[in-house]
Protein backbone atom coordinates (compact mmCIF):
# COMPACT_ATOMS: atom_id res chain seq x y z
CA UNK A 1 0.00 0.00 0.00
CA UNK A 2 1.01 3.58 -1.06
CA UNK A 3 1.78 5.66 2.11
CA UNK A 4 2.98 9.35 1.69
CA UNK A 5 4.15 11.84 4.56
CA UNK A 6 4.00 15.67 3.98
CA UNK A 7 2.08 15.20 0.95
CA UNK A 8 0.88 17.65 -0.93
CA UNK A 9 -2.78 17.98 -1.91
CA UNK A 10 -2.92 20.05 -4.00
CA UNK A 11 -3.01 18.87 -7.61
CA UNK A 12 -5.57 16.18 -6.01
CA UNK A 13 -7.99 18.54 -4.98
CA UNK A 14 -10.83 20.16 -7.47
CA UNK A 15 -10.46 23.74 -6.29
CA UNK A 16 -6.54 23.27 -6.79
CA UNK A 17 -5.85 24.96 -3.23
CA UNK A 18 -4.83 23.13 -0.38
CA UNK A 19 -1.21 22.81 1.74
CA UNK A 20 0.78 19.28 3.09
CA UNK A 21 -0.98 16.39 4.78
CA UNK A 22 1.11 14.81 7.48
CA UNK A 23 0.31 11.26 6.34
CA UNK A 24 -1.53 9.90 3.74
CA UNK A 25 -2.67 5.99 2.98
CA UNK A 26 -3.81 4.64 -0.22
CA UNK A 27 -5.18 1.53 0.34
CA UNK A 28 -6.00 -0.34 -2.60
CA UNK A 29 -8.32 -3.26 -1.16
CA UNK A 30 -11.02 -3.54 1.37
CA UNK A 31 -8.94 -5.17 3.52
CA UNK A 32 -6.04 -2.80 3.29
CA UNK A 33 -8.63 -0.40 3.32
CA UNK A 34 -10.43 -1.67 6.89
CA UNK A 35 -6.76 -2.06 8.48
CA UNK A 36 -6.06 1.32 7.99
CA UNK A 37 -9.37 2.33 9.55
CA UNK A 38 -8.61 -0.12 12.67
CA UNK A 39 -5.41 1.65 12.78
CA UNK A 40 -6.21 5.01 12.06
CA UNK A 41 -10.23 5.36 13.31
CA UNK A 42 -10.28 9.33 13.66
CA UNK A 43 -8.59 9.98 9.87
CA UNK A 44 -11.00 11.35 7.15
CA UNK A 45 -11.44 9.51 4.34
CA UNK A 46 -11.98 11.07 0.86
CA UNK A 47 -12.09 9.95 -2.59
CA UNK A 48 -11.26 12.40 -5.43
CA UNK A 49 -11.73 15.02 -3.70
CA UNK A 50 -14.78 16.95 -5.59
CA UNK A 51 -16.27 18.30 -3.02
CA UNK A 52 -13.35 19.14 -0.65
CA UNK A 53 -11.91 22.15 0.35
CA UNK A 54 -8.09 21.86 2.15
CA UNK A 55 -6.34 24.69 4.52
CA UNK A 56 -4.11 25.99 2.41
CA UNK A 57 -1.80 25.98 5.81
CA UNK A 58 -2.04 21.90 5.58
CA UNK A 59 -3.48 19.44 7.80
CA UNK A 60 -1.16 18.18 11.06
CA UNK A 61 -3.24 14.34 10.70
CA UNK A 62 -3.78 11.22 8.79
CA UNK A 63 -5.73 10.97 5.69
CA UNK A 64 -6.91 7.54 3.43
CA UNK A 65 -7.42 8.42 0.10
CA UNK A 66 -9.70 5.74 -1.55
CA UNK A 67 -8.85 6.06 -5.56
CA UNK A 68 -7.23 3.30 -5.73
CA UNK A 69 -10.40 1.41 -4.94
CA UNK A 70 -11.92 1.30 -8.47
CA UNK A 71 -12.88 -2.35 -8.84
CA UNK A 72 -16.46 -3.16 -9.69
CA UNK A 73 -18.47 -6.16 -11.17
CA UNK A 74 -22.33 -6.46 -12.40
CA UNK A 75 -24.18 -10.04 -11.54
CA UNK A 76 -27.40 -9.26 -14.10
CA UNK A 77 -29.57 -6.37 -12.53
CA UNK A 78 -27.21 -5.94 -9.82
CA UNK A 79 -23.45 -4.37 -9.94
CA UNK A 80 -21.05 -3.60 -6.99
CA UNK A 81 -18.72 -0.84 -7.34
CA UNK A 82 -15.85 -0.10 -4.46
CA UNK A 83 -15.89 2.95 -2.92
CA UNK A 84 -13.21 4.82 -5.05
CA UNK A 85 -14.64 4.12 -8.30
CA UNK A 86 -15.88 7.38 -10.18
CA UNK A 87 -19.52 7.52 -10.51
CA UNK A 88 -18.83 8.67 -14.35
CA UNK A 89 -16.82 5.55 -14.94
CA UNK A 90 -20.08 3.51 -13.70
CA UNK A 91 -22.49 5.45 -15.34
CA UNK A 92 -20.54 4.51 -18.47
CA UNK A 93 -20.09 0.88 -17.73
CA UNK A 94 -23.78 0.58 -16.73
CA UNK A 95 -24.88 2.56 -20.26
CA UNK A 96 -22.78 -0.18 -22.24
CA UNK A 97 -24.62 -2.84 -20.84
CA UNK A 98 -27.97 -1.22 -21.52
CA UNK A 99 -28.72 -0.84 -17.57
CA UNK A 100 -30.60 1.80 -16.25
CA UNK A 101 -30.58 4.09 -12.94
CA UNK A 102 -27.08 5.66 -12.60
CA UNK A 103 -27.11 7.87 -15.79
CA UNK A 104 -27.09 11.19 -12.90
CA UNK A 105 -23.64 10.10 -11.92
CA UNK A 106 -22.10 10.88 -15.26
CA UNK A 107 -21.75 14.39 -14.79
CA UNK A 108 -20.12 14.45 -11.12
CA UNK A 109 -16.44 13.97 -10.52
CA UNK A 110 -16.87 12.18 -7.16
CA UNK A 111 -16.52 8.59 -6.30
CA UNK A 112 -19.05 5.94 -5.41
CA UNK A 113 -18.58 6.53 -1.51
CA UNK A 114 -18.80 9.81 -1.44
CA UNK A 115 -22.10 9.68 -3.34
CA UNK A 116 -23.47 6.95 -1.24
CA UNK A 117 -22.36 9.01 1.94
CA UNK A 118 -24.67 12.03 0.67
CA UNK A 119 -27.07 10.47 -1.07
CA UNK A 120 -25.94 12.47 -4.53
CA UNK A 121 -28.09 13.24 -6.89
CA UNK A 122 -29.64 15.49 -9.64
CA UNK A 123 -32.15 15.29 -12.54
CA UNK A 124 -34.46 13.31 -10.71
CA UNK A 125 -32.25 10.24 -10.02
CA UNK A 126 -30.68 9.63 -7.10
CA UNK A 127 -28.60 7.21 -5.25
CA UNK A 128 -31.11 6.06 -2.74
CA UNK A 129 -33.36 5.13 -5.63
CA UNK A 130 -31.18 2.18 -7.13
CA UNK A 131 -29.13 1.48 -3.73
CA UNK A 132 -29.27 -2.18 -2.57
CA UNK A 133 -26.53 -2.44 0.16
CA UNK A 134 -23.76 -1.22 1.61
CA UNK A 135 -19.99 -2.94 2.83
CA UNK A 136 -19.50 -0.27 5.95
CA UNK A 137 -16.54 0.13 8.59
CA UNK A 138 -17.55 1.69 11.76
CA UNK A 139 -15.25 2.27 14.56
CA UNK A 140 -16.38 -0.01 17.31
CA UNK A 141 -18.28 -2.77 15.21
CA UNK A 142 -15.95 -3.02 12.60
CA UNK A 143 -17.20 -4.38 9.32
CA UNK A 144 -21.30 -4.24 8.86
CA UNK A 145 -23.03 -4.63 5.83
CA UNK A 146 -26.13 -1.60 5.68
CA UNK A 147 -29.60 -2.33 3.61
CA UNK A 148 -31.45 0.71 2.05
CA UNK A 149 -33.50 0.42 5.19
CA UNK A 150 -30.64 0.86 7.26
CA UNK A 151 -29.36 4.03 5.87
CA UNK A 152 -31.67 6.14 6.49
CA UNK A 153 -31.44 8.21 3.57
CA UNK A 154 -32.89 12.20 2.63
CA UNK A 155 -32.07 14.82 0.94
CA UNK A 156 -27.80 15.01 0.26
CA UNK A 157 -27.91 12.82 3.70
CA UNK A 158 -27.67 9.20 5.45
CA UNK A 159 -26.45 7.50 8.76
CA UNK A 160 -23.30 7.75 7.59
CA UNK A 161 -22.70 10.93 8.19
CA UNK A 162 -24.57 10.78 11.64
CA UNK A 163 -22.33 7.56 13.23
CA UNK A 164 -19.07 7.59 11.57
CA UNK A 165 -19.65 4.66 8.72
CA UNK A 166 -16.99 4.55 5.99
CA UNK A 167 -18.02 3.05 2.74
CA UNK A 168 -16.16 0.36 1.34
CA UNK A 169 -18.21 -0.84 -1.27
CA UNK A 170 -21.87 -0.55 -2.63
CA UNK A 171 -24.63 -2.56 -4.65
CA UNK A 172 -27.12 -1.30 -6.35
CA UNK A 173 -29.78 -2.52 -8.23
CA UNK A 174 -29.97 -1.19 -11.87
CA UNK A 175 -33.01 -1.58 -14.84
CA UNK A 176 -32.46 -2.90 -18.75
CA UNK A 177 -33.40 -0.46 -20.75
CA UNK A 178 -32.33 0.90 -24.50
CA UNK A 179 -28.91 2.27 -25.36
CA UNK A 180 -30.27 5.12 -27.01
CA UNK A 181 -32.60 6.29 -23.69
CA UNK A 182 -29.54 5.70 -21.39
CA UNK A 183 -27.68 7.93 -23.39
CA UNK A 184 -29.96 10.07 -24.10
CA UNK A 185 -30.71 11.20 -20.74
CA UNK A 186 -26.62 10.95 -19.87
CA UNK A 187 -26.19 13.67 -23.08
CA UNK A 188 -28.97 15.92 -21.45
CA UNK A 189 -27.14 15.67 -18.08
CA UNK A 190 -23.84 16.56 -19.32
CA UNK A 191 -25.34 19.39 -21.10
CA UNK A 192 -27.21 20.54 -18.40
CA UNK A 193 -23.95 20.56 -16.44
CA UNK A 194 -22.01 22.20 -19.33
CA UNK A 195 -24.45 25.03 -19.47
CA UNK A 196 -25.11 25.96 -15.88
CA UNK A 197 -21.74 25.25 -14.37
CA UNK A 198 -18.09 25.46 -14.59
CA UNK A 199 -16.47 22.80 -15.98
CA UNK A 200 -13.18 21.67 -13.50
CA UNK A 201 -10.98 24.00 -16.04
CA UNK A 202 -12.31 26.61 -13.95
CA UNK A 203 -11.13 24.91 -10.34
CA UNK A 204 -14.63 24.38 -8.66
CA UNK A 205 -16.22 22.33 -5.82
CA UNK A 206 -19.63 22.44 -7.51
CA UNK A 207 -22.58 23.05 -5.28
CA UNK A 208 -21.42 25.41 -2.57
CA UNK A 209 -24.39 25.01 -0.61
CA UNK A 210 -27.45 22.91 -0.33
CA UNK A 211 -30.38 23.83 -1.63
CA UNK A 212 -32.80 24.86 1.81
CA UNK A 213 -36.59 22.93 1.28
CA UNK A 214 -38.35 23.94 -0.82
CA UNK A 215 -36.03 26.29 -2.30
CA UNK A 216 -33.07 26.93 -4.39
CA UNK A 217 -29.57 27.97 -2.73
CA UNK A 218 -28.67 29.57 -6.30
CA UNK A 219 -31.91 31.14 -6.71
CA UNK A 220 -31.25 32.85 -3.13
CA UNK A 221 -27.75 33.84 -4.34
CA UNK A 222 -28.44 35.33 -7.45
CA UNK A 223 -31.65 37.59 -5.47
CA UNK A 224 -28.71 38.89 -3.47
CA UNK A 225 -26.00 39.79 -6.04
CA UNK A 226 -23.83 37.11 -4.89
CA UNK A 227 -22.68 36.73 -8.59
CA UNK A 228 -20.84 39.85 -8.16
CA UNK A 229 -19.00 39.08 -5.13
CA UNK A 230 -15.31 37.90 -4.54
CA UNK A 231 -12.51 37.50 -2.32
CA UNK A 232 -8.83 37.65 -3.13
CA UNK A 233 -8.34 34.55 -5.98
CA UNK A 234 -11.86 33.17 -5.76
CA UNK A 235 -14.94 34.71 -6.44
CA UNK A 236 -18.58 33.39 -7.76
CA UNK A 237 -18.93 31.29 -10.91
CA UNK A 238 -20.79 34.21 -13.51
CA UNK A 239 -23.29 32.11 -14.98
CA UNK A 240 -24.76 30.09 -11.40
CA UNK A 241 -24.64 31.86 -7.95
CA UNK A 242 -23.99 28.49 -6.10
CA UNK A 243 -20.83 27.71 -7.31
CA UNK A 244 -16.89 29.27 -6.50
CA UNK A 245 -14.03 29.14 -8.77
CA UNK A 246 -10.54 29.61 -8.01
CA UNK A 247 -9.61 31.98 -10.86
CA UNK A 248 -6.22 33.53 -9.55
CA UNK A 249 -4.60 30.91 -7.12
CA UNK A 250 -7.01 31.35 -4.48
CA UNK A 251 -6.19 30.28 -1.05
CA UNK A 252 -8.68 28.20 1.33
CA UNK A 253 -9.07 31.24 3.69
CA UNK A 254 -10.02 33.21 0.33
CA UNK A 255 -13.22 31.03 -0.48
CA UNK A 256 -14.11 30.53 3.13
CA UNK A 257 -14.36 34.11 3.57
CA UNK A 258 -16.50 33.85 0.31
CA UNK A 259 -18.73 31.39 1.62
CA UNK A 260 -19.12 33.59 4.70
CA UNK A 261 -19.91 36.13 2.67
CA UNK A 262 -22.60 34.44 0.66
CA UNK A 263 -24.23 32.77 3.44
CA UNK A 264 -24.46 36.21 5.29
CA UNK A 265 -26.24 38.02 2.44
CA UNK A 266 -28.94 35.43 2.60
CA UNK A 267 -29.11 35.32 6.20
CA UNK A 268 -29.80 39.16 6.43
CA UNK A 269 -31.87 39.37 3.73
CA UNK A 270 -34.09 36.18 4.01
CA UNK A 271 -33.56 35.12 7.63
CA UNK A 272 -32.40 31.41 5.76
CA UNK A 273 -29.25 30.28 6.90
CA UNK A 274 -27.53 28.39 4.22
CA UNK A 275 -25.98 24.96 4.98
CA UNK A 276 -22.38 24.13 2.99
CA UNK A 277 -21.92 21.17 0.60
CA UNK A 278 -18.05 21.71 0.41
CA UNK A 279 -16.58 19.90 3.31
CA UNK A 280 -13.36 21.48 4.75
CA UNK A 281 -10.25 19.61 6.31
CA UNK A 282 -7.78 22.62 8.11
CA UNK A 283 -7.72 23.87 11.37
CA UNK A 284 -3.92 25.58 11.75
CA UNK A 285 -5.36 29.12 10.41
CA UNK A 286 -7.23 30.74 13.10
CA UNK A 287 -8.89 32.88 10.82
CA UNK A 288 -10.53 29.99 9.15
CA UNK A 289 -11.31 27.84 12.68
CA UNK A 290 -13.38 31.48 12.93
CA UNK A 291 -15.17 30.94 9.87
CA UNK A 292 -15.95 27.61 10.37
CA UNK A 293 -17.39 28.00 13.22
CA UNK A 294 -19.98 30.43 11.60
CA UNK A 295 -20.14 27.98 8.27
CA UNK A 296 -20.67 24.42 9.71
CA UNK A 297 -22.28 25.71 13.12
CA UNK A 298 -25.07 22.73 13.83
Amino acid sequence: MRIEENFEIKKLTSFKCGGKIKKVFFPESVDEFADVLRAEPEAPVFGNLSNMLISSDGYDGTVIITTKMNNFNFDGEFVTAECGLKGAKLAQAAAEKCMSGVEFMIAFPGTIGGEVFMNAGAHGQSVSDVFVEALCFHPKRGLVTLKKEDMCFSYRTSVCQNEKLTVLSAKFHLTPDSAERITEKMNENLSFRKNKQPSLALPNCGSVFRNPQGDSAGRLLESVGAKSFSVGGAKVFENHANFIINFNSATSCDILELMTKMREAVREKYNIILVPEVRFLGGKNQREVELCKILYQK
